[in-house]
């Protein structure tokens, strides 16, 4: 697998995560064939790299109550 570049990523706040700073997911929109995506209360750690497909199928499943509360 292709390591990639995340130094220079830009980040953006998951529209699911509430506003009182917990469950915060944070996605980059920076690359066509994966997102990567992170927990925003620790920004320097881990990431988490979805296949672009995969990710899209994920989300909308959230979006369509597929996956429960």
């Amino acid at each position: 697998m292709r390591s990639i570049d995340l130094s220079v990523v830009t980040w953006r706040k998951s529209s699911y995560s509430n506003s009182d700073g917990g469950a915060c997911v944070e996605v980059s929109d920076d690359f066509t064939t994966v997102v990567p995506v992170r927990d925003s209360k620790v920004p320097h750690g881990s990431v988490l790299v979805f296949p672009a497909a995969g990710w899209a199928s994920f989300v909308s499943a959230v979006r369509g109550g597929q996956l429960g509360a």
